[in-house]
Order: structure tokens, then C-alpha cells, then sequence
């Protein structure tokens, strides 16, 4: 791997999951700017087109072992003397019933879209504070959770339970690595045009796998909600409202404080397009309506005095 020349200033940006959607999309936004980019994949010979425009590629696996991602990150980190902003796209949707997973497909899916994010998250953050060290430099770590973090649905409750975890897990990360300069922010995107609905097998990576449908076909779902939630996602598949190429650019202005975001702070929550703020407001307000139905009953669970 060259080392490219770098400055003072240059952001330098490491992006898992860049074969295609929003860490493709962002690679390029970022590139365009003048950015590095350290892009990765499993399989880093699909990122041709990005290092035919200046990123440096590598191989990664988020669900690697911690020894093999601190190897990868101190790799990733030597290419330019630092990491300054991360993205991590890294994930995939399992389409199915509860009941129709199989515990391994559920394993899978935790562990790519959850584990994976905050595997890398952990091997990172040193280089992140070390960047940050002395105030200078803007730096900053961004998750993907979706519209999903807020409202889950019957055929892919296992992934928008991911996405739960991701928002949550990014909160928490948020408060504790404020202190050292790190601003840390959940995207949380809606339906947007990307190939993340086209149908696939495994999950592993490959070609058009960001929807991989479960094994087993219980007989007893078929004509339920979880056969409308399957055609639904058949629909919605090129039909997405959002634009990723638009998204991209709102992102990277985002993370550096540019752009749309000059003189605003980084949020710990970004939520990206029309369907997704949607959502967000009826679930606050289905919230608000059902803690206030159930107001005195929970008030029955403390104890005297308090």
C-alpha cells in the first residue's frame, strides 16, 4: 500500500461497507472534496472505480477478531498519520418472520450490523482521540442506524432491532467521547435508492446480497403481515424516495461542519429524508399517548414516598 501526501488540515477518512449505497456514495462526496479516503470491503478488488479516484482501498471484515481490526486500523492509520472522520455503512437486511429465522441468520445479522459497527468503533477510537489531541483538528465518527431505529415491522424486525441498538449504542458512545474532542452521530436514513433492497443469499458481501431473504417459509405467515412486509420491500426496491447521491453530500458536510451544517454542532441523531422524520413524529406521539394512558399505572410501582 503508497502512502499519498498529505496536509495538516486534509480530513482523512476511513469508510467500511464502500462496495455500494451510502459508503460508496460518501467515499466519492468526500474524494470530491479533496478528502482521503480509506475505503474498505471484504473484498477490496470491487473498489476499483474508488481507487481509479484516489482512495486507497483495503480489505476489511468488521466481524473480524479485535486482534485482526487493530492491525487493520493501526494499517489504516499509518497510510495518512491519522484518522480523522469515520463512516461506517458496513450492513445488510434479513427479510423473514421471527419465527422463520434460524439462530444462525439471526447471529449473522446482529453480528455484522451491530457487533461489526462497534467492533470497528472500538479499534478506531484511539486514533480518532489521538487526532482530536490538542483541539485542532475536527474530528468525528458517524454510525448507520435508519428510519427502522425508530418504528420496527413485522418480516424485518430482526434488522430494524439491530438498527435499535446501533442508535442506542451511538448515544451512549456519544457521551463518552465528547470529553476527548470525538463528535459521534447516528445517521438514520429512510427508503433511499441503493441496491440495499435488491435480493441476495448470505450476507457475505458479495453482488446485490444487502437483502438476504431467511431459509425456511413458514406456511402459517403466508398472507399475514409478514407476506405484506415481503411485498412491500419488492416494491419499494428501486422505488426508494431518497437520493444517496444527495445524502452523501449532507452527510459530508455534516461530519466536517460544512456546508449545509457551517456554524451548527454535529447531532448525536441525524435523521436523513421526509419518510424518516415522519416516523420519528408519529412515534413520539404514539409514545406520548400511550405513557399517558398507562400514566397511573405505572405510577402503582413505586415505592411509598417516592
Amino acid at each position: 500500500m503508497s502512502t499519498p501526501t498529505s496536509t495538516p488540515s486534509t480530513p482523512v477518512w476511513l469508510i467500511t461497507g464502500c462496495t455500494s449505497g451510502f459508503g460508496r456514495s460518501i467515499a466519492f462526496e468526500a474524494l470530491r472534496r479533496g478528502h482521503h479516503v480509506i475505503a474498505t470491503a471484504r473484498t477490496s478488488s470491487r473498489l476499483s472505480e474508488l481507487q481509479a479516484a484516489g482512495a486507497v482501498v483495503m480489505d476489511l471484515d468488521v466481524t473480524s477478531p479485535d486482534e485482526k481490526l487493530s492491525t487493520k486500523m493501526a494499517e489504516a492509520n499509518a497510510v495518512y498519520g491519522k484518522i480523522t472522520h469515520v463512516a461506517n455503512c458496513a450492513g445488510y437486511i434479513l427479510e423473514g418472520g421471527v419465527e422463520e429465522a434460524s439462530a444462525k441468520e439471526v447471529f449473522d445479522q446482529f453480528n455484522t450490523n451491530v457487533l461489526g459497527t462497534f467492533n470497528v468503533a472500538r479499534a478506531v477510537v484511539r486514533y480518532l482521540r489521538d487526532a482530536a489531541a490538542g483541539g485542532e483538528q475536527q474530528v468525528a465518527l458517524a454510525n448507520f442506524g435508519s428510519l427502522g431505529s425508530w418504528s420496527s415491522s413485522a418480516g424485518v424486525a430482526h434488522y430494524c432491532s439491530t438498527k435499535f441498538a446501533v442508535s442506542g449504542l451511538t448515544e451512549g458512545l456519544a457521551e463518552e467521547l465528547k470529553p476527548f474532542g470525538i463528535d459521534v452521530c447516528v445517521i438514520e436514513p429512510g427508503y433511499t435508492q441503493t441496491r440495499f433492497l435488491a435480493r441476495g443469499g448470505s450476507g457475505s458481501g458479495g453482488p446485490g446480497d444487502h437483502r438476504v431473504v431467511t431459509e425456511r417459509r413458514i406456511a402459517v405467515y403466508e398472507g399475514t403481515v409478514v407476506a405484506v412486509a415481503r411485498e412491500a420491500l419488492e416494491t419499494y426496491n428501486g422505488n426508494q424516495p431518497g437520493d444517496v447521491e444527495k445524502s452523501a453530500k449532507v452527510i459530508v458536510d455534516v461530519l466536517t461542519k460544512r456546508g449545509v451544517a457551517e456554524g451548527r454542532e454535529i447531532p448525536v441523531r441525524l435523521a436523513l429524508g421526509t419518510d424518516t422524520l415522519e416516523v420519528i413524529r408519529k412515534k413520539c406521539m404514539d409514545t406520548l399517548r400511550l405513557i399517558g394512558e398507562w400514566e397511573e399505572v405505572s405510577k402503582l410501582t413505586m415505592r411509598d414516598g417516592n
